[in-house]
């Protein structure tokens, strides 16, 4: 990750294509992709004081909800060639975006599977993953990431997940909500950080955590 022009981006693994419209600069020679906050929470996070960032070059990461492509292929800037991103995604739409940004970004892996049934992917993974990151609209997010973290995290890796309050439970206050989730993880995370990514998205909580 990089400030360019006091912005955050990535260094491109791809110069010369665009995911989602993204503004980009040129320096010293390597193009930059400028990380639109408005449009992934991951962004969002780091801008409000994420204070580590497990996802590195090199990294092995699980994405949960990969949708069209736009945090992923951000992520796959930052891991770089010797890195990869598993990118699961559900819905048929979504994951047509997904393969076009797949043929540029090389290092992310689509499969259109259901985050649910961690063992319908489990073919696709060679060993245990650094980290996993989960941004899934589905009452079920904390089950979610616990079933996929003992499937594929490594003891000591790292989970990231945006928490969908109203995704989850429309009935109670967004706190309620989140608190309800923290609960979920138990004694299987060791709970890293918690934040709003407020003023980018509204009822999320941004949630770092240890895999224990």
């Amino acid at each position: 990750m990089f400030l360019v022009d006091s912005k955050l981006a990535t260094r491109s693994l791809a110069p010369g294509k665009k995911v989602y419209g993204e503004k980009t600069a040129s320096v010293d020679g390597e193009e930059y992709r400028f990380w639109d906050p408005y449009r992934s929470k991951l962004s969002a996070a780091i801008l409000n004081g994420l204070k580590q960032m497990p996802i590195k070059p090199g990294s092995s990461v699980l994405y949960l909800g990969a949708a069209s492509g736009t945090t992923p292929s951000h992520v796959s800037d930052i891991v770089g060639k010797n890195g990869f991103v598993l990118a699961v995604e559900f819905a048929p739409r979504s994951m047509r975006d997904l393969l076009k940004v797949a043929e540029d970004w090389e290092n992310i892996f689509p499969v259109m599977a259901d985050a649910r049934r961690p063992q319908d992917y489990k073919k696709f993974v060679e060993g245990k993953v650094d980290v996993v990151y989960e941004d899934v609209a589905d009452p079920s997010q904390a089950e979610i990431m616990v079933k996929n973290s003992e499937e594929f995290l490594k003891k000591g890796g790292h989970a990231m997940i945006a928490i969908k309050s109203q995704s989850i439970d429309v009935s109670k206050k967004p706190e309620e909500v989140y608190e309800q989730v923290l609960r979920a993880f138990g004694a299987k995370f060791e709970i890293l950080q918690k934040m709003s990514i407020m003023p980018y998205d509204k009822d999320h909580l941004f949630v770092l955590m240890r895999f224990r």
